[in-house]
């Protein structure tokens, strides 16, 4: 594995902002930079979101843009003017040199307050994809592979240029949208398949998402069973610009909050952990099947799934051990010989087959997303822009016992996470990272092993680049609860 870079408390200082001009639609050619009035910048990802999405905040003088009619010289809401679908790209770095480097589009302008001599807008951006999803639908069936099919739907649908190559393999799903968006098709899809590499009716669930790397549809499992990318490390223990992070971690976290996301009447209503299913097939072989499908049970089925700790939450017995022994029932029709693909000769061949394994995927779906949210932990860093919604990263804490000398870690909470959703922040004050970590299982597996390389030299706390300078006498409250 590839060292990773150490983070440091020292690093949490204002960052450079590089690039954020906004290009109007209006006139071609015509550009305004904004990066001299930037107040705060937000920058999210999450494995639940089609999009990258972001918000800028800006301080809007009227001195900004001049008109090219009449030489006047107006703010840039106005001089673009700026109304919404304007590209907008956008470059900066981190202080160990990480960078992030994307083409947003303006989804919608807030002015926040107004003086005569300026004015404070908040833009919301998202990608240009998340607009063209709206203007685009799905209108021909598919047949084969689903990693084929999203390829194809984010290639000649949403005609992207973004990376798609980190597509994971699914067992087949014949699969017909019916004139859906392509975000609504790739999401139902997701839902729909299994990896191919697990035992058939074990588990199932994928994620569809974007990150500033590009598209990515990964199962839960691969997410669970992928390599951490970095080790963090909670302590009240100053960190002396990276001498005192532990050996074995790459970052030390600023801030830590855990949450036991199991409340139990609303997982056993989602049926996390068993279900029935009740199968209807109306067509030539007229049959009718009740399945019980079980997350964890004697059946082997958890020892066939990845997980991220030791063992999966388990209810009591006296709750699973009453006469339903299931928490959730779900009715399905079966989907056979809907449009089979072939000869007309090799459709009616075809027409008792299913087009979907719903009794091995759908149940099994339903138990595996609500498992990966049974365990969540939030920590805020020094701002490491090379982490990326759907990474893992291993995590440790002390472990709350009486003797406030004792070194040992939570053996409970500790251990691998994946990134569910991150948002980095920059404004005059600094720049940070705050990362919700989720997985479906509790207690500590493996060890955080030493990757990281000694610290890199960090701009002193404090000093803030010319811009941010700039911007931080602005009469604006730019008091955060990040």
């Amino acid at each position: 594995m590839a060292e990773s870079q150490k983070v440091t408390t020292a690093q949490a200082t204002p960052t450079s902002v590089e690039t954020i001009d906004i290009f109007s639609t209006k006139t071609q050619g015509k550009t305004v930079s904004i990066l001299n009035g930037l107040i705060e910048f937000r920058y999210y990802e999450s494995i639940l979101q089609d999009s990258v999405m972001a918000t800028v905040m800006f301080s809007d003088s009227g001195n900004t843009i001049t008109d090219d009619k009449t030489g006047e010289v107006k703010s840039a809401l106005e001089g673009l003017p700026i109304v919404g679908s304007e590209r907008v790209k956008f470059k900066m770095t981190d202080n160990n040199e990480n960078k992030i480097e994307y083409t947003f589009r303006i989804n919608n302008v807030n002015p926040i307050s107004d003086e005569t001599t300026k004015s404070a807008v908040a833009l919301k951006l998202v990608s240009e994809e998340y607009e063209l999803n709206e203007e685009s639908r799905i209108n021909k069936r598919f047949d084969g592979k689903p990693s084929e099919v999203i390829k194809e739907i984010l290639t000649n649908f949403l005609k992207t240029e973004k990376n798609i190559t980190d597509i994971e393999e699914s067992t087949v799903c014949g699969s017909i949208p019916a004139q859906k968006k392509p975000f609504y098709a790739m999401n139902w899809l997701s839902t729909r398949c299994a990896p191919v590499d697990k035992k058939p009716g074990a588990t199932a669930g994928f994620f569809f998402y974007e990150t500033s790397e590009g598209y990515h549809f990964k199962s839960i499992d691969s997410l669970l069973g992928q390599e951490k990318k970095k080790s963090i490390i909670y302590n009240e223990t100053p960190d002396n610009r990276g001498q005192n992070i532990p050996e074995g971690y790459d970052v030390k976290a600023l801030s830590y909050s855990k949450d036991n996301r199991i409340d139990v009447q609303k997982k056993l209503e989602m049926g996390f952990q068993s279900t029935r299913i009740i199968l209807f097939d109306p067509g030539p072989n007229m049959k009718y099947e009740v399945l019980n499908p079980k997350a964890v049970g004697d059946d082997g089925t958890e020892e066939s799934l990845t997980k991220a700790g030791k063992e999966l939450p388990k209810m009591s017995d006296e709750i699973s051990s009453g006469k339903l022994k299931f928490s959730r029932t779900t009715y399905c029709i079966l989907d056979t010989g809907t449009l089979p693909a072939g000869s007309t000769k090799q459709q009616i061949e075809k027409s008792g087959d299913e087009n979907f394994k719903v009794g091995e995927i759908k149940n099994q779906a339903i138990m595996r997303y609500n498992q990966l949210y049974a365990s969540k932990v939030e920590v805020t860093i020094a701002g490491d822009f090379s982490l990326h919604a759907g990474d893992a990263v291993y995590f440790d804490a002390p472990s709350s016992q009486k003797d406030t000398k004792n070194d040992d870690v939570d053996r409970q909470v500790g251990g691998l996470y994946i990134i569910s959703s991150l948002c980095h922040l920059v404004n005059s004050q600094g720049t940070y990272t705050k990362l919700n970590l989720v997985r479906d299982s509790f207690g500590r597996t493996g060890k955080a092993p030493q990757t990281g390389k000694p610290a890199t030299e960090t701009k002193v706390p404090g000093t803030q680049p010319s811009y941010q300078r700039t911007v931080s006498s602005a009469s604006y409250d730019t008091t955060t609860t990040f």
